[in-house]
């Protein structure tokens, strides 16, 4: 079992959390899916965060897993190669945006009004699954308790397994990586994610999801449009 490494959590995920201080992983935004079913969905350290066919994995320059190999890796972009073909996998783009899928040309944007204490909550669905969102630019994944994470139907016996360290001593948390993440009539594919063992009242919006746009806040409404 692999320790996370010590990191910092947005302002909102640390009062809901209090214990739960770095148990994001210290993640980099997801990036973009191209061919052959691999992502480049972030880095920890100098390794590369790959989603291949699914499955997040860790990698460094040279190492080969689930038939890919990592060529390059500078932290924004990765080159990879699988099966014979090279590829080059950017961060920072949407994967898949669902708004000509759901048949709304109209729906390139997604607006969240503000709500009390000037949080932004707004609801969504995860996987097909209806959840509600707060959005925290503090956080680097998209987190989820781990009841909430069964309620949806998330599948955490496949995700890979961490420890990370809190005030209150080691939390075993969960990276997983969300198929569809949708928010209005936008949605994006390949999304990565953690879950925690604590219950949380919403699922935070972290920055695996809104690196995706371009964020815009204009006082009590806040627009995200696809990069």
């Amino acid at each position: 079992m692999r320790r996370a490494p010590h990191c910092r959590t947005g302002q909102l995920a640390r009062r809901l959390l209090p214990a739960l201080c770095c148990a994001l992983l210290g993640l980099a935004p997801a990036g973009r899916a191209l061919a052959q079913g691999v992502t480049l969905s972030g880095h920890m350290g100098a390794k590369a965060l790959l989603v291949i066919d699914g499955q997040p994995q860790l990698l460094a320059v040279g190492e080969t897993a689930r038939g890919v190999r990592l060529l390059q890796f500078d932290g924004s972009q990765a080159q990879v190669e699988r099966a014979g073909a090279v590829l080059l996998l950017r961060a920072g783009a949407p994967a898949s945006v669902g708004a000509a899928a759901a048949g709304n040309a109209a729906a390139s944007e997604i607006v969240i009004a503000g709500g009390p204490g000037g949080h932004f909550v707004t609801g969504g669905q995860i996987n097909g699954r209806s959840v509600r969102f707060l959005v925290d630019t503090g956080a680097t994944l998209v987190t989820l308790g781990d009841a909430e994470a069964r309620r949806i139907g998330v599948d955490v016996s496949n995700g890979r397994r961490s420890v990370s360290q809190t005030a209150n001593g080691d939390v075993p948390s969960v990276l997983v990586t969300l198929a569809r993440v949708r928010v209005g009539e936008i949605e994006v594919a390949n999304v990565a994610a953690v879950v925690l063992p604590a219950p949380m009242p919403h699922v935070l919006l972290g920055n695996s999801f809104l690196s995706r746009f371009q964020m815009r806040r204009d006082d009590d409404v806040m627009r995200l449009l696809p990069r």
